[in-house]
């Protein structure tokens, strides 16, 4: 069985990859940047196959820089922006359009408007999270 580990952080600004062997040092690493986009005041967005290249990229040169392929991977560990938002095709698995960034604020009127009506209560206790565009 395959000892190495491949640790993958899609972040906001790049896609990068860490490989880890059996004693858990780091033997490849990689990291590709990412493009923002700024359609609008306060609105980021990035395109999610370029995330998704961008991913697959950084694995495999991490993989590559340690003299692996990604199929001497026993695990692999992902974490994520989280609190972007992909609208995917389900018929085609393609994006609809870019993702909403965590960072996109334009749904702070809505979320304003929300909260003077009262429904700031409601959504935290339903969620246990602010009525926020972050989230």
């Amino acid at each position: 069985m395959a000892d190495y580990i491949l640790s993958l952080d899609q972040g906001t600004t790049s896609s990068r990859a860490l490989v880890f062997d059996g004693a858990l040092e780091v033997v490849g690493v990689s990291q590709i940047e990412l493009a923002q986009h700024y359609p609008r005041h306060g609105w980021v967005e990035h395109d999610p196959l370029e995330i998704f290249r961008a991913t697959v990229r950084a694995a495999k040169a991490a993989a590559e820089q340690a003299g692996l392929s990604m199929a001497d991977m026993a695990a692999i560990g992902i974490s994520n922006q989280r609190e972007t938002t992909v609208l995917w095709e389900k018929a085609t698995g393609r994006p609809v359009a870019n993702a909403i960034v965590w960072q996109d604020r334009r749904t702070s009127a809505l979320c304003r408007q929300l909260r003077d009506d009262g429904a700031g209560d409601m959504v935290a206790a339903k969620t246990g999270l602010l009525l926020d565009p972050y989230f």
